[in-house]
């Protein structure tokens, strides 16, 4: 029987206490009162730090999106350029000449460098 007293004792302390807190006992005491603005204090920077971390991993993940779309647009970048440079090919070029039924024909002989002289007006 002396063991179950001691167990008895405890069990009621916690069942008393939370009495104490739902009941609203505990916030009438004057030490939890002059603690208020601490707690209040400490629950304020809680909240701030859970809307900071929400704010932030929003921002990654619209940095992540952006990130994304100029890979795929440097991918597309790359393909637009190579089909362009394929289609400034002077074989390409004359082919396309050729098809679209213009008169023109391809010089035989290379083009040559002119040289203007100066003329000394005194």
């Amino acid at each position: 029987m002396t063991e179950e007293a001691p167990v008895k004792e405890g069990r009621k302390k916690r069942i008393n206490g939370l009495k104490s807190v739902l009941g609203g006992n505990l916030l009438a005491k004057k030490s939890v009162v002059e603690q208020m603005p601490v707690l209040l204090f400490l629950v304020f920077l809680g909240i701030l730090q859970i809307t900071n971390r929400y704010w932030s991993e929003r921002t990654i993940r619209g940095i992540e999106a952006v990130q994304d779309s100029i890979k795929e647009l440097k991918a597309e970048s790359v393909a637009f350029e190579a089909e362009l440079m394929k289609m400034n090919t002077p074989s390409e070029i004359g082919r396309k000449v050729k098809d679209s039924g213009l008169d023109l024909i391809e010089p035989l002989e290379p083009p040559r460098k002119l040289k203007v002289k100066k003329l000394d007006t005194k």
